[in-house]
């Protein structure tokens, strides 16, 4: 197996799944995933490896509906 093989593979997949930038979509699902589960930013952050929590921040989509479900 080549080194290069793992890579090329995966560049396989993302194209005949028509995204452009299939590792960007992957860590955004799963930030947005952790999210769900209940981590807080900061756990999230420790996974994802973000390095500012502005940065992170722009996976986070909150709606108000959510909120107040949280809240009730």
């Amino acid at each position: 197996m080549r080194p290069d093989s793992v890579l090329r593979a995966f560049e396989r997949v993302c194209g005949a799944a028509g995204t452009r930038d299939c590792f960007h979509d992957l860590r955004h699902e799963t930030t947005l995933r952790l999210f769900e589960k209940g981590l807080n930013p900061m756990q999230v952050a420790a996974i994802t490896e973000h390095k500012t929590l502005q940065m992170l921040k722009r996976y986070i989509h909150l709606r108000a509906e959510d909120l107040v479900g949280m809240l009730g």
